[in-house]
């Protein structure tokens, strides 16, 4: 919407014919010439003969064109847009994902559809990741090592577009709990202290790493940082029946550690969670969405651009055509 901040510069145009009709009054106070005979400096007194003249009605034009958008561009134009929610500073979160082999064991069921656990979790996750609107979301990605997949950032649409990317087993096919604690609380203890979570999701026990989970949870008290733990996959029975060979190495491997899991979440002030199908994981989501509320409310925005410097340019163009018109 265009708007003008000083609307009232506008009476400022009334100045146009008041010194139109002065100007030349001033002009006619000269010296007379005496002259013998008067004869030879007769001209017409018709005064509609100046009035017919094309050029002087195109100069008048220009020139009162080059004075409105002058007298525009001193009202200070400006385009208004609509009201935009800014980014609250709300809190800072990231999520730990599991993407070691086991994750790919297929004991879980969007709608009728058998799927492995990790994309049991990328459907449930990005509708929490896409309504976090106003916190910082990061993603970390573990198994044998950790890794920052994506920094902490207000752009939810491309966190969760990068989980939904991500393939399993990339980060080796070990279980890193106590290094990916670690690396979330280094990423965690530069942001401000109000706010800071960690969502660790895992199917398995930690098996690998230079740092123990119980460091790790000393670490996270230290920092103030908040960690809910969930614990992925269906019951041992329920996956007998899947011929994935990432299903036998995982009856084969030793069972989740629940304990563990929920002694990390008890000593940071977190809770812990198990999710044995998908509607389980989705009723997580929500209970961790409730306790973990956005509770600031989006401040507003409305965008303006200076528009002054459009009429300016005109209003110039304008002078330098009366200008050459005169010659």
């Amino acid at each position: 919407m265009l708007e003008f901040l000083w609307p009232w510069v506008f009476t400022l145009v009334l100045l146009f014919p008041l010194l139109r009709v002065t100007i030349p009054r001033l002009n006619r106070k000269r010296s007379a010439l005496t002259v013998p005979d008067i004869g030879a400096f007769e001209f017409s007194t018709d005064s509609t003969v100046a009035w017919k003249d094309p050029k002087r009605w195109a100069m008048l034009i220009v020139l009162f064109l080059a004075w409105l958008f002058l007298v525009s561009a001193l009202a200070r134009p400006q385009w208004t847009g609509e009201l935009t929610p800014l980014p609250t500073q709300g809190r800072d979160m990231f999520l730990a994902v599991d993407i070691s082999g086991s994750m790919d064991t297929d004991d879980m069921f969007i709608e009728r559809d058998r799927v492995t656990r990790l994309q049991a979790l990328k459907h449930v996750v990005e509708s929490f990741i896409l309504s976090r609107q106003g916190d910082r979301i990061g993603l970390i990605v573990f198994g044998t090592r950790a890794y920052v997949y994506v920094p902490l950032t207000f752009d939810v649409e491309t966190v969760n577009e990068l989980l939904q990317e991500v393939s399993g087993r990339i980060a080796g096919g070990q279980t890193a709990i106590g290094d990916t604690i670690g690396l979330a609380v280094k990423r965690l203890i530069e942001r401000p202290i109000e706010h800071r979570i960690l969502v660790l999701m895992t199917d398995g026990s930690h098996n690998d790493g230079a740092l123990s989970p119980e460091e790790a949870t000393r670490l996270a008290q230290n920092a103030n940082v908040r960690i809910h733990t969930i614990g992925i996959g269906a019951d041992a029975q329920s996956s007998m029946g899947s011929g994935n060979v990432w299903s036998y190495r995982q009856r084969r491997s030793p069972p989740m550690n629940t304990a563990a899991l929920e002694e990390i979440s008890d000593k940071t002030g977190g809770l812990f969670f198990r999710a044995n199908d998908t509607q389980g994981l989705e009723r997580i989501y929500a209970h961790i969405a409730a306790i973990e509320p956005i509770d600031q409310d989006p401040e507003m925005l409305r965008p303006v651009k200076s528009l002054f410097h459009w009429p300016l340019i005109v209003s110039l163009a304008l002078y330098a055509l009366a200008w050459w018109l005169r010659r």
